[in-house]
């Protein structure tokens, strides 16, 4: 504002300004209330719009920490995931190096193997398995094969074998048997103070009868009396069949009438790697922590209806590798007391009180008035396929 104007209104105020320069004071102050009542309503809306942010600002304000408290909760989810599957990963990968390493030192994933192989031969009667091994994450070493039994010339499928073993532990065999009722036909009499148990056995005879010629068969045969590995061989030497298994008396079916869970070995001698005379070995790297290793070995000499001695042994031994690792052997053969009857046969020797044979259902009829068979049982029945 000019001084100019300012003199004007301090003279406008003592009312001597002339006429002509009051009236246009009057219209520059018109003019000034004008732009004042423009300035107030400029300063009410500025006033109206910063209440109005004021008050939106919390609003927004707690839409952004609900976002940003949102996107951390997810961040930290993210991460937890992320760890928890890195955690596994490596768990799983070093899990995976113990066991291949495990069960590759000192040969145990073969050990074990033999041990339920060797169970399964002395607890079921003419029946093997040859297992495969394949190492699990987590320690853990699965084995599985088929189930074979000999009936006629040929080793006939019998159904499955399989269990799951953590390092040393057993868990529980799972048997899978082709006919159940034929396994349900796998049992002995034993001898009653020297005599034979006199059960009738005419129907097994009236069945094998009715079978027709060209068939081949199993047979469970209950013996009259105790007998030497030895002297049983030689009383099935003239006949046109093939031993295949042999009933050992182990002392705990003595005052029994029926054996259902007999223990034997079978007549085609299961070698064991220790009785193996290894010629050449050769070892094959198939990975950081594993590796193959073949070996070329013989086996000792058995004479078809003799080597007595050398059977017995191998079975001893099969019976201490199974008291060695028992929470093993009993995974394949829960009901056979390894400790007592290893006892027992080691204090009374070997003594027969059973056997399985197969072939030719007419050579299988010859037996019928053989004096040292007390009891027959057949078992699986195949069509022609002897070589004898």
């Amino acid at each position: 504002m000019s001084e100019e104007f300012k003199e004007k209104l301090r003279k406008y105020g003592q009312g001597s300004l002339p006429e002509d320069e009051r009236e246009e004071v009057e219209q520059e102050l018109e003019k000034l209330e004008a732009y004042q009542l423009y300035l107030d309503e400029l300063v009410e809306q500025e006033d109206q719009q910063t209440s109005q942010r004021i008050a939106e600002k919390p609003a927004l304000m707690e839409k952004k920490e609900k976002r940003i408290i949102r996107r951390g909760k997810w961040k930290a989810r993210f991460s937890n995931t992320m760890t928890v599957l890195s955690a596994f990963l490596a768990l799983t990968v070093i899990s995976s190096i113990i066991t291949a390493v495990y069960y590759s030192t000192g040969d145990r994933g073969s050990r074990y193997g033999e041990v339920l192989s060797s169970a399964i031969a002395v607890s079921r009667p003419n029946t093997i398995v040859h297992l495969n091994s394949d190492a699990k994450i987590f320690f853990k070493n699965e084995y599985s094969g088929r189930l074979l039994k000999q009936v006629g010339s040929e080793e006939v499928d019998a159904g499955s074998y399989s269990t799951e073993l953590l390092f040393g532990l057993g868990g529980v065999g799972h048997y899978n048997w082709t006919d159940e009722r034929t396994s349900m036909q796998q049992y002995f009499f034993y001898p009653q103070d020297g005599q034979s148990p006199g059960v009738d056995d005419s129907q097994e005879w009236k069945r094998l009868d009715k079978l027709p010629e060209g068939t081949v068969a199993e047979a469970f045969l209950s013996l009259d009396r105790l007998y030497g590995t030895d002297e049983l061989l030689k009383k099935l030497e003239p006949l046109n069949l093939l031993p295949v298994w042999f009933a050992v008396d182990d002392g705990e079916h003595t005052n029994e009438f029926t054996v259902t869970s007999p223990l034997g070995f079978p007549y085609r001698t299961i070698w064991l790697a220790e009785e193996m005379t290894v010629q050449q070995v050769s070892t094959e790297k198939t990975g950081w922590f594993s590796s193959v290793t073949s070996k070329s070995s013989i086996s000792p000499s058995v004479e078809e209806y003799g080597s007595g001695k050398v059977r017995e042994e191998n079975f001893l031994r099969k019976l201490r590798l199974m008291q060695e690792y028992k929470m093993i052997s009993s995974n394949a053969a829960p009901f056979i007391k390894v400790d007592q009857s290893l006892d027992y046969v080691e204090e009374h020797g070997i003594q027969l009180y059973g056997a399985v044979i197969t072939g030719p259902v007419k050579e299988l009829l010859k037996l019928k008035e053989t004096p040292w068979i007390s009891n027959i049982r057949i078992g699986e029945v195949r069509l022609w396929n002897w070589r004898g």
